[in-house]
Protein backbone atom coordinates (compact mmCIF):
# COMPACT_ATOMS: atom_id res chain seq x y z
CA UNK A 1 0.00 0.00 0.00
CA UNK A 2 2.70 2.53 1.01
CA UNK A 3 6.05 2.83 -0.71
CA UNK A 4 8.92 1.25 1.20
CA UNK A 5 10.16 3.69 3.85
CA UNK A 6 7.09 5.95 3.70
CA UNK A 7 6.08 5.46 7.35
CA UNK A 8 9.63 6.21 8.54
CA UNK A 9 9.68 9.25 6.28
CA UNK A 10 6.50 10.48 7.98
CA UNK A 11 8.02 10.09 11.45
CA UNK A 12 11.19 11.87 10.30
CA UNK A 13 9.16 14.66 8.69
CA UNK A 14 7.15 15.07 11.89
CA UNK A 15 10.39 15.37 13.88
CA UNK A 16 11.91 17.80 11.36
CA UNK A 17 8.86 20.07 11.35
CA UNK A 18 8.79 20.06 15.15
CA UNK A 19 12.48 20.99 15.16
CA UNK A 20 11.85 23.86 12.71
CA UNK A 21 9.17 25.11 15.09
CA UNK A 22 11.54 24.67 18.07
CA UNK A 23 9.46 21.89 19.59
CA UNK A 24 10.67 18.68 21.19
CA UNK A 25 9.79 15.36 19.58
CA UNK A 26 7.19 14.73 22.30
CA UNK A 27 5.60 18.20 22.19
CA UNK A 28 2.12 18.76 20.79
CA UNK A 29 2.09 20.25 17.29
CA UNK A 30 -0.64 22.84 16.81
CA UNK A 31 -1.89 22.66 13.20
CA UNK A 32 -2.35 26.46 13.16
CA UNK A 33 1.33 27.00 14.00
CA UNK A 34 2.34 24.51 11.34
CA UNK A 35 0.09 26.25 8.79
CA UNK A 36 1.62 29.63 9.66
CA UNK A 37 5.11 28.11 9.31
CA UNK A 38 4.15 26.71 5.89
CA UNK A 39 2.50 30.03 4.94
CA UNK A 40 -0.92 28.45 4.49
CA UNK A 41 -4.06 30.47 5.14
CA UNK A 42 -6.63 29.00 7.54
CA UNK A 43 -10.32 29.80 7.58
CA UNK A 44 -13.26 28.44 9.45
CA UNK A 45 -16.20 28.20 7.08
CA UNK A 46 -17.77 31.46 8.25
CA UNK A 47 -14.45 33.30 7.76
CA UNK A 48 -14.05 32.56 4.03
CA UNK A 49 -14.04 35.92 2.25
CA UNK A 50 -16.93 36.48 -0.10
CA UNK A 51 -18.83 33.29 0.66
CA UNK A 52 -22.56 34.06 0.65
CA UNK A 53 -24.40 33.63 3.96
CA UNK A 54 -26.83 31.18 2.34
CA UNK A 55 -23.90 28.93 1.35
CA UNK A 56 -22.56 29.01 4.90
CA UNK A 57 -26.04 28.11 6.18
CA UNK A 58 -26.34 25.13 3.80
CA UNK A 59 -22.86 23.83 4.63
CA UNK A 60 -23.48 24.24 8.36
CA UNK A 61 -26.85 22.45 8.13
CA UNK A 62 -25.13 19.50 6.43
CA UNK A 63 -21.91 19.59 8.45
CA UNK A 64 -21.58 15.79 8.47
CA UNK A 65 -21.06 15.76 4.70
CA UNK A 66 -17.69 17.53 4.80
CA UNK A 67 -14.76 17.99 7.16
CA UNK A 68 -12.20 20.32 5.62
CA UNK A 69 -11.05 21.45 2.21
CA UNK A 70 -7.87 22.71 0.64
CA UNK A 71 -8.25 25.49 -1.89
CA UNK A 72 -5.93 27.68 -3.89
CA UNK A 73 -6.73 31.28 -3.04
CA UNK A 74 -4.83 33.26 -5.60
CA UNK A 75 -1.17 32.28 -5.27
CA UNK A 76 -1.56 30.74 -1.81
CA UNK A 77 -3.14 27.62 -0.42
CA UNK A 78 -5.88 27.87 2.16
CA UNK A 79 -7.53 25.27 4.36
CA UNK A 80 -11.21 25.69 5.16
CA UNK A 81 -12.35 24.00 8.38
CA UNK A 82 -15.82 22.82 9.29
CA UNK A 83 -16.42 24.70 12.54
CA UNK A 84 -19.39 22.45 13.26
CA UNK A 85 -17.01 19.68 14.35
CA UNK A 86 -15.29 19.20 17.70
CA UNK A 87 -11.86 20.80 18.22
CA UNK A 88 -10.20 17.35 18.13
CA UNK A 89 -11.92 16.50 14.84
CA UNK A 90 -10.99 19.88 13.36
CA UNK A 91 -7.33 19.34 14.37
CA UNK A 92 -7.32 15.93 12.71
CA UNK A 93 -9.00 17.19 9.54
CA UNK A 94 -6.74 20.26 9.47
CA UNK A 95 -3.58 18.17 9.85
CA UNK A 96 -4.84 15.87 7.09
CA UNK A 97 -5.20 18.81 4.69
CA UNK A 98 -1.78 20.15 5.67
CA UNK A 99 -0.37 16.69 5.01
CA UNK A 100 -1.56 16.82 1.39
CA UNK A 101 0.40 20.06 1.02
CA UNK A 102 3.53 18.76 2.80
CA UNK A 103 3.41 15.70 0.54
CA UNK A 104 3.01 17.97 -2.51
CA UNK A 105 0.09 15.91 -3.71
CA UNK A 106 -1.31 16.73 -7.11
CA UNK A 107 -5.11 16.78 -7.01
CA UNK A 108 -6.92 14.14 -9.04
CA UNK A 109 -9.62 16.73 -9.71
CA UNK A 110 -9.82 20.50 -9.35
CA UNK A 111 -13.09 22.45 -9.30
CA UNK A 112 -12.96 26.17 -10.07
CA UNK A 113 -15.35 28.64 -8.46
CA UNK A 114 -17.58 30.70 -10.77
CA UNK A 115 -15.52 33.84 -10.05
CA UNK A 116 -12.29 31.95 -10.89
CA UNK A 117 -10.82 32.84 -7.46
CA UNK A 118 -10.97 29.53 -5.57
CA UNK A 119 -9.75 26.12 -6.75
CA UNK A 120 -11.08 23.15 -4.74
CA UNK A 121 -8.82 20.09 -4.85
CA UNK A 122 -9.83 16.44 -4.67
CA UNK A 123 -7.20 13.73 -4.17
CA UNK A 124 -7.09 10.07 -5.20
CA UNK A 125 -7.34 7.16 -2.75
CA UNK A 126 -3.59 6.53 -2.47
CA UNK A 127 -2.97 10.21 -1.71
CA UNK A 128 -5.75 10.19 0.89
CA UNK A 129 -4.15 7.20 2.62
CA UNK A 130 -0.73 8.88 2.60
CA UNK A 131 -2.22 12.06 4.07
CA UNK A 132 -3.98 9.97 6.73
CA UNK A 133 -0.71 8.38 7.78
CA UNK A 134 1.30 11.60 7.79
CA UNK A 135 -1.38 13.51 9.70
CA UNK A 136 -1.37 10.81 12.38
CA UNK A 137 2.42 11.04 12.63
CA UNK A 138 2.23 14.83 12.87
CA UNK A 139 -0.41 14.76 15.63
CA UNK A 140 0.94 11.74 17.52
CA UNK A 141 4.48 10.71 16.52
CA UNK A 142 5.95 7.50 17.93
CA UNK A 143 8.10 9.48 20.41
CA UNK A 144 4.95 11.07 21.82
CA UNK A 145 3.20 7.69 22.06
CA UNK A 146 6.16 6.21 23.95
CA UNK A 147 6.20 9.27 26.21
CA UNK A 148 2.48 8.92 26.95
CA UNK A 149 2.97 5.34 28.11
CA UNK A 150 6.26 5.91 29.94
CA UNK A 151 4.91 8.88 31.90
CA UNK A 152 1.62 7.00 32.50
CA UNK A 153 -0.42 9.85 31.10
CA UNK A 154 -4.08 8.86 30.92
CA UNK A 155 -5.64 8.61 27.48
CA UNK A 156 -7.97 11.47 28.35
CA UNK A 157 -5.08 13.72 29.39
CA UNK A 158 -3.09 12.71 26.29
CA UNK A 159 -6.04 13.59 24.03
CA UNK A 160 -6.33 17.00 25.67
CA UNK A 161 -2.59 17.67 25.44
CA UNK A 162 -2.23 16.58 21.81
CA UNK A 163 -5.59 17.96 20.67
CA UNK A 164 -6.76 14.63 19.31
CA UNK A 165 -9.70 12.29 19.73
CA UNK A 166 -9.68 9.02 21.65
CA UNK A 167 -10.22 7.25 18.32
CA UNK A 168 -7.08 8.84 16.85
CA UNK A 169 -5.01 8.00 19.95
CA UNK A 170 -6.21 4.37 19.93
CA UNK A 171 -5.59 4.11 16.19
CA UNK A 172 -2.03 5.43 16.46
CA UNK A 173 -1.17 3.08 19.33
CA UNK A 174 -2.53 0.17 17.29
CA UNK A 175 -0.89 0.90 13.94
CA UNK A 176 2.51 1.89 15.33
CA UNK A 177 2.81 -1.15 17.58
CA UNK A 178 4.07 1.00 20.46
CA UNK A 179 2.07 -0.88 23.13
CA UNK A 180 3.25 -4.25 21.79
CA UNK A 181 6.85 -3.05 21.68
CA UNK A 182 6.67 -1.82 25.28
CA UNK A 183 5.04 -5.07 26.41
CA UNK A 184 7.81 -7.13 24.78
CA UNK A 185 10.51 -5.00 26.40
CA UNK A 186 9.23 -5.59 29.94
CA UNK A 187 11.04 -8.24 31.97
CA UNK A 188 9.10 -11.51 32.29
CA UNK A 189 7.44 -12.11 35.61
CA UNK A 190 7.85 -8.49 36.63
Amino acid sequence: MYKRGFKSWCENTSAALRSELRLKSVDALDPRKLAAHLEIVVWKLEEVPGIPAECVAVLRADSDSWSAATVCAGARHAVILNSGHSPARMNSDFMHELSHLVLAHTPARVDVSSDQILLLSTYNRAQEEEANWLSGALLLPRDALFNIRQTRLTDQAACRFYGCSQDMLTFRFKVTGVDLQLKRSRPRGG
